[in-house]
């Protein structure tokens, strides 16, 4: 019987080119036609290399393995054409987590989840180059306010399940207990967590809603940025539905649904469509894109970068099966100031023009 190379549950690494929302994967097994009855845990201890007995009963125990669908123990006995689906949620690499006190804007907590509005230019987790200052370092600092058994130690595997970027602002959710962790996992891994974003981009989109597929991967040649690969021979699936909320001629204010959740998405995906986010410096979008050649229409659009100094992208609702209830949540957040800030300025732009055209 040939062992599976599977790192241990709880220490598969983080890959440098892999989603910031792909924190956890899955491995599927169909049992042996010619196999014997025999216990779960058994099966999977011969299957599994590095991963002792022990710790795949604590798996199994976690909810983290599925026979046909369904959570079962560890002493579950397997038949010939058994499905088994482990879940196993990455390690986050980065440098030692030290709790800082910090303001956390909560809009959620129970004994499972929190949910938090991160604002713009918070880090979430601590990488090369941003050791502390990060929301991972806030939420330690408050948690272990409620459990001083939190300390630096068991604090990585925190359960972070995803993430958004520095600029962008918006919902997050955050796993306090195991069994949180593989529930949202899994529902994040599964595409059924529901997340809309809105977003201020450069162009008048020409379809009043549309889904734009395209794989998501690392640029072969600028390995900071992320490109659309339509044709999927690089990168990894990507799925967003778009819908247009308000049209202002130049630019327009969009909703995106996640499908699935890649590095810079939205981003990547709305560029690929010929539509940057607006000031968008990592994919065209701090720059006037469309327009006139105008003094004054230059400046105008200057003033709007000034006034909202990263890319416009909110992450405006989240919702997911409560890990413990199994009942719909739903939360909704307020677009931030300098996002509506802008957004009004083009609606008054907009109106001024068509006023003028009478």
């Amino acid at each position: 019987m040939q062992k599976r190379n599977v790192a241990e549950f709880n220490d598969i690494e983080l890959d440098q080119e892999e989603s910031s929302e792909d924190l956890y994967e899955r491995l599927r097994l169909i049992v042996d036609k010619g196999q014997e009855p025999i216990r779960l845990d058994k099966f999977l201890t011969a299957r599994l290399e590095h991963a002792s007995r022990n710790k795949i009963q604590q798996g199994i125990e976690a909810g983290k393995v599925l026979v046909n669908g369904k959570t079962v123990s560890a002493n579950h006995k397997l038949k010939p054409g058994d499905e088994l689906v482990m879940y196993s949620e990455k390690e986050v690499q980065g440098e030692e987590i030290v709790p800082e006190k910090m303001p956390l804007n909560i809009v959620f907590e129970d004994e499972e989840i929190l949910i938090i509005n991160k604002p713009v230019g918070l880090v979430v987790h601590p990488a090369s180059g941003n050791p502390n200052g990060t929301l991972i370092n806030g939420v330690a600092w408050y948690l272990q306010q409620q459990n001083k058994e939190i300390n630096a130690e068991n604090l990585p595997r925190f359960g972070l399940v995803h993430r958004i970027d520095k600029n962008t602002s918006g919902l997050m959710v955050l796993a306090k207990t195991p069994t949180a962790v593989t529930s949202l996992a899994k529902e994040f891994f599964d595409h059924t967590i529901q997340r809309k974003y809105v977003a201020l981009v450069w162009g008048d989109v020409v379809e009043d809603e549309g889904t734009i597929e395209a794989h998501v991967g690392r640029h072969q040649r600028f390995r900071k940025l992320f490109d659309a690969y339509p044709d999927g021979e690089y990168g990894k699936e990507a799925i967003t539905h778009y819908r247009v909320l308000e049209r202002f001629g130049y630019v327009t204010l969009i909703e995106c649904q996640l499908e699935t959740g890649r590095t810079h998405q939205i981003r990547v995906h709305m560029q690929h469509l010929g539509h940057p986010l607006f000031n968008d410096d990592f994919y065209g979008g701090d720059r006037i894109v469309k327009g006139t050649v105008f003094t004054k229409y230059k400046q105008f659009v200057e003033n709007c970068f000034e006034m909202c100094p990263r890319h416009a992208l909110h992450a405006k609702t989240l919702g997911f099966m409560h890990p413990k209830t199994k009942k719909p949540v739903h939360f909704e957040s307020e677009i931030p100031s300098d996002m509506a800030s802008v957004i009004e300025k083009w609606r008054n732009y907009t109106k001024t023009r068509i006023n003028q055209d009478k």
